[in-house]
C-alpha cells in the first residue's frame, strides 16, 4: 500500500504564494509520475502539474508561468510552488502518484487552497 500525505494548503490573498508538499511512503517500486490535480466546487478534477521520472514536467495552461512543480526523489516528495495566486485557483488540491508499469494510481486526501480577492 502507498500513502500520500499532503501539506501546505491554506488561505492566501490574491497575488500571494503557497507551497504544497506531498510525501509518498509505502510499497513504492518505481514511481513513474507524481503530480497535483485540483477540483473547484462544481467543476471536474483537472491536472494542474505533473513531473515524471527524468524530471520533465507539464502544466495546465492556466498556471504556466505561475506554478512550479519539483520533486525530491530521495524523499519521494513532490512540491508545488504556487505564485501570483488568483481567486480562480481556489480548489482542493490532490496529490497523485502513478506506477504505470503496474497499472496503479494513488491519491492523497486533498488540501484546500483558498485565494481571496
Amino acid at each position: 500500500q502507498v500513502q500520500l500525505v499532503e501539506s501546505g494548503g491554506g488561505l492566501v490573498q490574491g497575488g500571494g504564494s503557497l507551497r504544497l508538499s506531498c510525501a509518498a511512503s509505502g510499497r513504492i517500486f518505481s514511481i513513474t509520475a507524481m503530480g497535483w490535480y485540483r477540483q473547484a466546487p462544481g467543476k471536474q478534477r483537472e491536472l494542474v502539474a505533473q513531473i515524471i521520472n527524468g524530471g520533465s514536467a507539464n502544466y495546465v495552461d492556466s498556471v504556466k508561468g505561475r506554478f512550479t512543480i519539483s520533486r525530491d526523489n530521495a524523499k519521494n516528495t513532490v512540491y508545488l510552488q504556487m505564485n501570483s495566486l488568483k481567486p480562480e485557483d481556489t480548489a482542493v488540491y490532490y496529490c497523485n502518484l502513478k506506477l504505470i508499469d503496474y497499472g496503479l494510481e494513488y491519491w492523497g486526501k486533498g488540501t484546500l487552497v483558498t485565494v481571496s480577492s
